[in-house]
């Protein structure tokens, strides 16, 4: 069959379908550097070789940097790729590879999964039958039913927000999910009723996708799979394998099924992104799309351009200071946006997005330079939607406040806050001052007294790491099975085994590490900021001591529904603790509380030791109390931290007689008593409070029942 074509049009970018006069579908792809280029169409999404192949015309269908064409009568659902020609000069970073098959940076949809193969995009040889390919999508076609049009954004600010990192396909790819097979591990599977329900009970806002952008899964080592997904290849396309419907439009729709009845019951989509660097990989890595259409524009490379700067650690590091590459990221996050529904991001080493086009750090974060961290601030269309830092990279840059302090809309992940509440609770030295301020916001990291102090991601755990449980009992990381001679993976973990490596059944070290467990989280929730729980805490997930499981796509990191029943107190113990710091508006300032002497009236704190005014700031303490108190909404709290093994007398704060203090958490009490609900709290009748070794004590102030 014959197409006919026409000249194109250079914007958009990307493959668009034409409805209005002319009906078809609209290419175009930057390339500065090439020579030629090829427009493969077809029939099949794994037909060995295209049906057509449209040259594009050097004159007819160039503008400028962006090679173009109109090819009258296709659809949606049509499958492309192109082939780029162009010099291999690696003096001038050049990398043109006609044999090689590439994928549209723009495609929303690919297919070809059962047919990829990374070392054919490696080797020498036309890789056409095992490539990648993208698929045309009419972004207008969905029904949203109402989802932001209807029914307005949710926009829950930080100060109201919990959020749960989580792995799609890890979250009901487990035999025991009850996820029918055709949807476990799948965006369908994650929004299953009872599912949806299990989130919302728990008190989640948010839920904070590991990446979902379609990634490499054989970028691994032999005999593994990728299951992370910081490996990226379609940076506008759902990642297929997380799709139950495997037809070429299938994961785009359910991808958008998947956030519209999140949306529906109140709950965010945060997508991770990782705009550091690709599932290219370094110069021996395969020819997927940036290398082979304009590798010195889409990569920062080394002086002598045959091989790549490497601050993520994978490899290669993607150029966000470019312009090209900028307008592609932000191009991107506004497709997400606006056609995707999506409510945020978090920017996976985000400080790459700091270094200039050749790698070197800015110093002006929002400015004097054509930052692309300033542009996505500033743009609106992205006015509203979530910002998360992840405020390092793997090359020594580490920005922690400085994208809060220098930026008005970024929230960062508060690295100093895991390390500092880990090293309390597990009863380091010199502790107690950098923990108070980690309680207080953090206000030796964030400056600003005009910041949102709920900007700080405050967590103990995610991904990269031990699980919660496992932080509790492995002292060593245990990564042998990702087939790096346990070399990969954190040394640094500020763990602690409670006495015995691993799994134990000796009662008294599993009765110390579930009070450990708590502990951590009550003191999560009980800091200024916005709190992060990783999927499966809940229920004492465990990883059998691996602190970098993306390479294990298997039980070992999937979340095991059988412990929602067998630790069943301790997601209740929880759930009432969100619940319960949710409700008070103590936990929903947007300004740092006052120290209690500089304004009373003011939602303040003070710090107390085991008497009152007298915190013990030495190196050797272990303990910390403190009050919280809120006057005009008549909340007002005593905290107790003891990290010493031995029980320590507090005094308590004096109440007038209509009030008495009731214990709300004693994380040393059996899992079933350890919270309460307020209108069944145990009063306390004497102005001292014993508080266990290794434990938190939550006192509330009201009347007398």
């Amino acid at each position: 069959m014959t197409l006919k074509t026409l000249p194109g049009e250079s914007y958009p970018i990307g493959a668009t379908v034409e409805k209005d006069g002319k009906h078809g579908v609209n290419f175009c792809i930057f390339s500065k550097e090439a020579t030629f280029i090829e427009l493969l169409l077809f029939a099949g999404q794994n037909d060995p070789q295209p049906s057509h192949t449209i040259p594009l015309d050097t004159k007819t269908n160039r503008t400028h940097y962006y090679w173009h064409i109109f090819v009258e009568g296709l659809k949606a659902g049509q499958i492309y790729a192109y082939r780029v020609h162009g010099p291999f000069d690696l003096s001038q970073g050049h990398r043109f590879n006609p044999e090689k098959v590439l994928l549209d940076p723009y495609a929303k949809a690919i297919v070809g999964s059962s047919i990829y193969n990374r070392e054919a995009a490696k080797q020498p040889g036309d890789n056409c039958a095992q490539a990648l390919r993208g698929v045309v999508v009419d972004t207008e076609t969905y029904d949203w039913e109402g989802d932001w049009t209807q029914k307005p954004r949710l926009r829950q600010p930080y100060s109201k927000s919990v959020i749960y990192e989580m792995h799609v396909g890890g979250f009901t790819r487990h035999p025991n999910s009850g996820v029918a097979p055709e949807k476990k591990g799948t965006f369908a599977g994650l929004i299953e009723p009872e599912k949806i329900a299990y989130l919302k009970s728990l008190g989640i806002t948010a839920v904070e996708l590991l990446p979902i952008h379609y990634f490499d899964v054989e970028d691994v080592k032999p005999g593994l799979q990728n299951y992370w997904g910081y490996s990226t290849i379609g940076f506008f396309a759902p990642h297929s394998y997380y799709s139950s419907d495997q037809s070429p439009l299938g994961p785009v729709n359910e991808f958008r099924d998947m956030v519209k009845a999140l949306h529906k019951e109140g709950i965010e989509v945060i997508l991770d992104v990782v705009f550091n660097h690709t599932a290219e990989g370094d110069e021996r890595g395969p020819t997927l799309n940036f290398r082979g259409i304009d590798n010195s524009t889409y990569y920062i490379l080394e002086e002598d351009h045959s091989q790549y700067k490497n601050y993520a650690g994978c490899g290669n590091t993607f150029r966000g200071n470019h312009p090209i590459v900028g307008r592609f990221i932000l191009d991107c996050l506004h497709y997400w946006v606006t056609e995707m529904h999506v409510d945020g991001f978090r920017f996976d080493l985000a400080s790459i997005l700091s270094r200039d086009s050749s790698g070197t750090p800015l110093e002006d974060l929002r400015g004097t330079t054509p930052d692309i961290l300033w542009i996505i601030e500033s743009d609106p269309v992205l006015a509203g939607t979530k910002l998360i830092a992840e405020a390092w990279d793997a090359a020594g840059l580490y920005d922690v406040g400085r994208f809060v302090e220098l930026a008005d809309w970024f929230a960062e992940w508060n690295g100093p806050f895991r390390d500092d509440v880990r090293c309390f609770v597990k009863g380091d030295d010199g502790m107690v001052p950098r923990l108070a301020s980690r309680i207080l916001g953090s206000p030796d990291i964030y400056h600003r007294e005009d910041v949102d102090i709920n900007r700080s991601i405050n967590f103990v755990t995610c991904h990269d790491g031990f699980t919660l449980n496992d932080l509790v009992s492995y002292d060593e990381k245990h990564n042998e099975g990702n087939g790096e001679d346990n070399c990969d993976g954190d040394n640094h973990n500020n763990s602690w085994n409670c006495g015995v490596e691993g799994e134990t059944n000796d009662s008294v070290i599993n009765t110390l590490r579930l009070q450990q467990i708590k502990n951590f989280f009550t003191i999560l929730f009980l800091s200024q900021g916005t709190p992060m729980i990783l999927m499966g805490d809940e229920i004492k997930r465990t990883q059998r001591g691996n602190n970098n499981v993306y390479c294990q796509n298997n039980e070992l990191s999937w979340f095991n529904w059988d412990g929602v029943e067998s630790e069943y107190d301790l997601w209740c113990f929880l759930r009432r603790l969100i619940y319960f710091t949710q409700g008070l508006e103590l936990f929903n300032q947007e300004e740092r509380l006052e120290v209690a002497y500089n304004n009373p009236n003011h939602p303040h704190i003070s710090w107390h030791g085991v008497k009152l005014g007298e915190p013990d700031w030495s190196d050797y303490s272990h303990c910390l109390a403190f009050s919280l108190r809120h006057p005009e909404k008549k909340e007002y709290l005593h905290v107790m931290l003891n990290a010493y093994w031995e029980p320590l007398e507090f005094e308590l704060p004096w109440l007038g007689d209509d009030e008495h203090w009731y214990r709300v958490v004693d994380t040393s009490l059996p899992i079933d008593k350890t919270i309460c609900e307020l209108d069944v709290a145990v009063e306390v009748t004497t102005g001292n409070y014993t508080t266990n070794g290794r434990s938190c004590v939550v006192l509330m102030a009201k009347a007398k029942h």
